[in-house]
């Protein structure tokens, strides 16, 4: 099975910034695409970011010139740099990753996080 384990989340000031981690273990093939989402209370999961092994990168338009999506896939871990909050920034942040187990051929792995608190007051 894959885990992924985020960290980083906390509390700031609107206009500071924050950078979230997220480390992956488990039987995934190393060619994935790995993203970052969120959910504020009472609203459904968007997407916030998402790199694949060759680093290319999307992001949502209301992200987008504010965080910046990275990974290391020597260490397996994803990054997001988040500068710039907002209070409208304010949800749980959960990683994810989306690729192929290396346990049954053609299995597909979607695999999420526990997720981590990100909070910006005004």
């Amino acid at each position: 099975q894959v885990q992924l384990v985020e960290s980083g989340g906390g509390l700031v000031q609107a206009g500071g910034s924050l950078r979230l981690s997220c480390v992956v273990s488990g039987s995934i093939f190393s060619n994935n695409v790995m993203g970052w989402y969120r959910q504020a209370l009472g609203k459904q999961r968007e997407l916030v970011a998402t790199i694949s092994s060759g680093h290319s990168t999307n992001y949502s338009d209301s992200v987008k010139g504010r965080f910046t999506i990275s990974r290391d896939n020597a260490k397996n871990t994803a990054y997001l740099q988040m500068n710039s909050l907002k209070p409208e920034d304010t949800a749980v942040y959960y990683c994810n990753v989306k690729g192929l187990a290396t346990s049954w051929v053609g299995r597909r792995v979607d695999a999420w996080g526990q997720g981590t608190q990100v909070t910006v007051s005004s």
